[in-house]
């Protein structure tokens, strides 16, 4: 495994943990394919139930690595495409990720950090981190987050934040739908320890990783298309051993151990 990225699992917890403090946590290939490694170690994993990206530093993440930066400027079309496209495969596999994926942000998120944070299914934020997309005050584009943020805010927020390139405080950010909470520095690993061992203990791991499937699905069909996929779905989770396990035991009025 990469240096720029650690591993850790704590009962059924898996952590991925940005280990570039000096470089402010910055995105390079390096650590995009240190994060799918380690996201093949927790896919494969029969006990790791939900992970956790968090950071060391102050900073969470700062983006685009400033070497990167440079040699995009005299990059080929194909090598820029090339390189982008891990961005992408990193972005679309954490959206799609059988497993909830929660971001633990300690601090600052900016640009492709900011994309790493608004792809994971939960985010709980320290106050004094401030997030945003930046690129377009680079002349750059926020353009795989742009993908996945429209569907997360909708239009009009998405486009208040991308357009406008501001940096938004961790508060303002619950209040558009970016974060789902602040959590004060001297709690957030705690607290989001016991969030995380909150969904581990109380749902049903297949049944979060349908669920979390059928929401990156269905809003790209036709309402109809979308309902006979559901009804699919519906009878498949059915026939499940958890299914089946969890009536049971709704039924005979016993708390359920998942």
């Amino acid at each position: 495994m990469e240096d720029q990225v650690k591993l850790e699992q704590k009962d059924r917890l898996g952590y991925i943990i940005l280990n570039r403090p000096e470089k402010r946590n910055a995105l390079n290939a390096a650590m995009v394919k240190g994060i799918q490694g380690a996201l093949d170690v927790f896919e494969q994993s029969n006990t790791v139930k939900v992970v956790i990206i968090k950071a060391e530093g102050k900073v969470f993440c700062s983006g685009a690595d400033l070497e990167d930066i440079k040699k995009m400027q005299t990059n080929t079309y194909e090598e820029n495409l090339q390189d982008s496209q891990l961005l992408k495969a990193l972005f679309y596999r954490l959206y799609n990720f059988p497993k909830l994926v929660i971001a633990q942000v300690q601090g600052h998120a900016l640009a492709g950090g900011c994309g790493l944070v608004s792809v994971c299914d939960f985010v709980y934020a320290a106050p004094q981190a401030k997030l945003g997309y930046t690129e377009v005050k680079i002349g750059f584009v926020p353009a795989m987050v742009l993908v996945f943020l429209l569907r997360k805010l909708g239009e009009g927020k998405a486009k208040e934040l991308l357009l406008g390139g501001e940096l938004i405080e961790a508060s303002q950010a619950v209040s558009v739908g970016l974060v789902n909470a602040v959590i004060e520095p001297e709690n957030l690993d705690q607290k989001v320890q016991e969030l995380a061992n909150h969904f581990v203990e109380h749902n049903s791991g297949s049944s979060m990783a349908l669920t979390k499937e059928m929401i990156g699905k269905v809003q790209g069909m036709p309402l109809e298309d979308a309902l006979d996929y559901a009804a699919q779905m519906n009878a498949r989770a059915r026939a499940s051993e958890d299914c089946k396990k969890g009536i049971a035991a709704f039924l005979e009025k016993k708390k359920i151990q998942w």
